[in-house]
């Protein structure tokens, strides 16, 4: 089973169709508005110009290319294949090997008939789901279905495209089914004289339900514009390159330098589209929003007015559109009307600032475990300003919650990087100048050009304690250029996954309006993320495709599954150069036994055992894709997996046995603010649960760094719980 992640990645569609129908002030759809197919030719000629001169190994342009693309385009607008026939698959073959000759030659025969035909057979699909709604599925009949969609064809005609939806929607039925008609004897058990609903009032209102998803996700899909499709056209073909090239409309690159920045001007409201209407879903803590509390989850937005202009009605607008009538520059003045859950109708008048979102920072705590402090830093990527390097960034704010833990006394640091899939190449270097001596962290090569060497220059050491640094398969890019360097150093233990992800390249993001002189053009190109350089470790070893190797391997859901850049068609190949010239720190003097104490501990700690049993059992099972439609066979198989699964729901039960500490600059904002509260007390819950967490206490507790001098006696355990 591909992880969603993964599948993403490798997916572009999924950014715009998968999204299903929520977005935040700061997250929306691609809408560059170039309604002259003349800017598309332009802007696909501009960005292949670009990368032919800027990417680290340039794609050569062939019927290969060609064929490659085709394939990805197809995939990327029809991945489940509920919407093109064979006969459609057989005329856009005639496309197959010219593409690259009609890239050439700034063509969009290709793109323009696609895209007429997707739209023609969505509308049809809506006849066709929406008429399934007329009579009750028959539960009775022996018929299956491959939800594999990689395992089958193209519907060879109407009739059979017809079968496939009637199918999916009478699974989504069959399964919501199953699950109320548990509920309903669940509640009989409890009280005899509860009157169950029958059998058909449940299939009914599964079915109606079923409908219901997808008039909402149909409802999203025609939101988006031609332009938004060329969008996926364009990265279509840029992914050939490799796959972290990529294309950003005007606004997802405004998308993407708020989510590396972790700010935004606006009201710090997350938004939804629910049939017509914009319903606000939450409010970002802090915000303008948040503070005037007035707004509040689930008002429906009516109406938007900038200052004291006229409102505009936006029922029944797109949701981006809505977006960008709401968002604007701090101090500006917006007013929202909205009916609120009481059916009341309100104008609040918000002023527009800037959102921080807290889920972009690092944090810390401090965790106790046999009357010893540790310390945790939680870091969820290498955020940067690329605005205003005066603002705060991942290197500023690791090092605070490196200073503020050692003004506690902690004895040694976790470094959490699970999940981080990378940020700024600069910050990543400053912070690993926060554990070693001043040196080499990182070498990077430009295609046909010498190395060079990034290097901390600060001779001071924020932190010459024990440190552990934590990750997984989803750990890439800068995470990797942490950990490496930390490994080479033999600095720290690095804990996790047997590999990290496995990316050893870096990006630069090129401002397409760069070109508009050299075009001749007026309109907004957006801009070009596209792979310049390999990075290589202080030890002249890469981490492209082969990731940073754990030095004590812990099982995850993950291990027997094809996960990383080395699952990637286009990635680029590993490779080696010579070391730089680095000092080994051997900070760590019991560096062997410390490894083979934790490797031992994981292979007979039980609930590292069960993990891993549920690991192989979803690597047998993740082939497995046909369903049984027939009631009674759809029940026997969903018991049989819950049997087989039984046991491993002790994994979500496990508790560690640390305490849990809040560090004491947070408990002013933390009674103060409720949702920041709640959001601290969710993430003491989680690390409480984590077993990965607690093993890298053991392996803190066990280091010996002759250098080290923040030693405190020990402490008595006091497990604290964060307070609303």
């Amino acid at each position: 089973m591909d992880t969603i992640w993964t599948f993403m990645k490798k997916n572009y569609k999924l950014l715009l169709l998968t999204v299903a129908v929520s977005a935040v002030l700061w997250s929306f759809k691609p809408t560059f508005k170039t309604e002259d197919p003349e800017k598309d030719r332009v802007l696909l000629d501009a960005i292949v110009s670009v990368l032919e001169v800027y990417h680290y190994t340039p794609a050569t342009i062939n019927d290969n290319f060609s064929k490659n693309v085709f394939e990805n385009f197809i995939d990327a607008l029809d991945p489940s294949k509920r919407f093109f026939i064979e006969s459609d698959i057989r005329e856009f073959k005639n496309f197959e090997y010219q593409i690259d000759d009609m890239i050439q030659a700034r063509n969009l025969s290709f793109f323009n008939l696609v895209y007429e035909r997707l739209q023609k057979r969505m509308n049809e699909a809506k006849v066709i789901y929406r008429a399934l709604n007329d009579k009750p599925f028959n539960f009775n009949l022996d018929e299956s279905i491959d939800i594999d969609s990689d395992k089958i064809e193209f519907s060879k005609n109407y009739n059979e495209l017809k079968n496939r939806w009637r199918l999916q929607i009478k699974l989504s039925t069959l399964a919501s089914v199953v699950d109320k008609q548990k509920l309903e004897d669940e509640k009989k058990a409890k009280d005899p004289n509860y009157s169950s609903k029958t059998f058909d009032q449940l299939e009914k209102e599964s079915r109606e339900a079923a409908i219901k998803n997808l008039d909402e996700y149909f409802d999203f899909v025609s939101d988006l514009d031609r332009e938004d499709w060329f969008e996926v056209y364009l990265n279509s073909i840029v992914t050939q390159f490799d796959p972290h090239t990529f294309y950003f409309a005007p606004e997802e690159k405004e998308k993407f330098d708020i989510s590396m920045s972790g700010k935004l001007e606006g009201i710090g409201a997350k938004l939804q589209k629910k049939n017509d209407n914009t319903e606000i879903s939450e409010l970002i803590s802090g915000g303008p929003a948040w503070k005037n509390k007035e707004l509040e989850p689930g008002d429906i937005v009516l109406k938007v007015a900038q200052g004291n202009n006229e409102p505009v009605d936006v029922v029944g607008m797109r949701l981006d559109d809505v977006v960008k009538k709401i968002k604007g520059p701090k101090g500006t003045e917006v007013r929202l009307t909205v009916k609120k859950t009481d059916g009341t109708i309100k104008v609040i008048r918000l002023i527009r600032d800037i959102v921080e979102i807290e889920e972009t920072y690092a944090k810390s705590s401090i965790l106790e475990k046999n009357g010893r402090k540790f310390g945790l830093i939680h870091l969820p990527k290498f955020y940067i300003d690329f605005e205003n390097d005066d603002n705060r960034d991942a290197a500023k704010d690791v090092e605070a919650e490196v200073l503020k833990l050692k003004k506690a006394g902690v004895e040694g640091i976790v470094m959490d990087l699970r999940d981080n899939g990378g940020g700024s190449l600069k910050t990543v270097v400053d912070i690993t100048g926060l554990f070693i001596d001043q040196g080499p962290v990182v070498q990077v090569k430009s295609s046909g050009h010498k190395k060079d060497v990034l290097s901390d220059h600060n001779t001071k050491v924020q932190w010459n304690g024990p440190l552990v640094v934590l990750q997984n398969n989803f750990s890439a890019s800068a995470s990797e250029i942490f950990a490496a360097a930390i490994q080479d150093y033999k600095r720290g233990i690095i804990l996790g996954s047997k590999q990290s992800f496995g990316k050893g390249t870096v990006q630069n993001v090129f401002d397409l309006n760069q070109l508009k002189t050299k075009f001749n053009l007026n309109f907004n190109m957006g801009a070009l993320k596209t792979t310049t350089q390999k990075f290589y470790r202080v030890n002249g070893g890469s981490t492209q495709l082969e990731g940073v190797t754990s030095d004590v391997v812990f099982p995850d859901r993950y291990t027997y599954i094809k996960i990383g850049e080395r699952d990637e068609k286009k990635a680029l190949q590993w490779d080696k150069i010579d070391p730089a010239n680095y000092q080994v720190t051997n900070s760590i003097s019991n560096f062997a036994s410390v490894v083979a104490n934790s490797q031992k501990r994981v292979i007979e700690n039980p609930q590292f055992k069960l993990i891993d049993q549920n690991a192989k059992w979803i690597n047998e099972r993740k082939d497995e894709s046909m369903v049984n439609l027939k009631m009674d066979k759809f029940i026997t198989e969903q018991k049989n997996i819950e049997e087989a699964t039984k046991k491993f729901k002790d994994i979500t039960k496990y508790k560690n046995n640390l305490g849990i500490n809040n560090i004491t600059d947070e408990n002013e904002l933390i009674k103060k603010d409720p949702i920041f509260a709640q959001k601290r007390k969710d993430w003491f819950d989680a690390i409480s649960k984590d077993a990965y967490i607690d093993e890298a206490i053991n392996v803190l507790s066990e280091i010996k760094s002759p250098s080290f001098t923040n030693k405190t006696s020990p402490t008595k355990k006091n497990k604290l719980v964060v307070k609303s």
